[in-house]
């Protein structure tokens, strides 16, 4: 969907259009779905709180202040009310949301292989070493090249500064280059 497109969507959709509505939720709801159940790591919870958050919006349209970029609005709000309900669902323990991330944020091989040829190591590797990456990294490295946000947006989403997102790249590329060699030279080792 292009960005007119989305933008013109999106002002129909706020105007009250049915049709728009319904575009927006087709075009987003599978972006917004995988990215929740990285998150919640249920399938079931993922898809109450994405319908749920769909008919919020909806039922709010009129309050939403103008928006610049749907897909991160989209994300930010979404996010932020996935890790509402999982405080609330786990209401009895102690939870925060970098230890929600970190007990449920990891990627699988089927999100490997859509975007393999930017990476040149095999699938197994790449998987492993990118989920001995901290949740923070894992997530900040999802938001950018799987659901291709730019920095700006994934800050936002992810509530830290705009530094902080290249910092946290940078230091997840540094730490899956030092990890990625000693992988291949063990790897060739055991061959």
């Amino acid at each position: 969907m292009e960005i007119s497109t989305e933008k013109s969507l999106w002002y129909l959709f706020i105007e009250g259009d049915l049709n728009a509505f319904s575009c927006l939720f087709k075009h987003f709801y599978p972006m917004l779905y995988n990215y929740g159940l990285k998150i919640s790591g249920n399938t079931e919870l993922t898809e109450d709180s994405l319908q749920s958050f769909f008919v919020y919006l909806h039922e709010h349209r009129h309050t939403i202040g103008k928006v610049s970029n749907i897909k991160a609005y989209l994300f930010i709000s979404y996010r932020r009310n996935l890790l509402n309900n999982l405080k609330k669902e786990r209401k009895y323990t102690t939870y925060n949301d970098s230890s929600i991330l970190e007990s449920n944020f990891s990627l699988s091989i089927e999100e490997l292989s859509t975007k393999q040829e930017t990476f040149k190591l095999k699938s197994a590797i790449l998987l492993k070493l990118l989920n001995s990456l901290s949740a923070r990294e894992r997530e900040a490295i999802y938001l950018k090249y799987y659901s291709n946000l730019n920095t700006k947006e994934i800050a936002e989403v992810m509530d830290i500064t705009y530094q902080s997102v290249l910092n946290t790249l940078q230091k997840a590329f540094i730490r899956l280059r030092s990890k990625s060699e000693s992988s291949l030279i063990q790897n060739i080792l055991n061959s």
